[in-house]
């Protein structure tokens, strides 16, 4: 599977950064999906094309790996 090259017009990068923020200073497991830009809660470590809850697509990664993509 091709990694995703661009963030949906919903999702902003502060967003992502704020997720990762959160997931540091807290409980919460953040994570994106590229196809609806939904937030997702519980994503684990590795998530990379998960299932969305809010549209069902396989396109669900946590903020650290979104972050990753973006920033390296």
């Amino acid at each position: 599977m091709s990694e995703p090259k661009k963030l949906p017009v919903s999702l902003s990068l502060d967003e992502v950064m704020q997720a990762v923020e959160d997931s540091h200073t807290g409980l919460d497991n953040p994570g994106f999906c590229f196809a609806c830009g939904e937030r997702q809660e519980g994503c684990e470590p590795d998530a990379r094309g998960y299932e969305c809850e809010s549209c069902g697509e396989r396109s669900v990664y946590r903020a650290e790996e979104i972050l990753v993509m973006f920033v390296a």
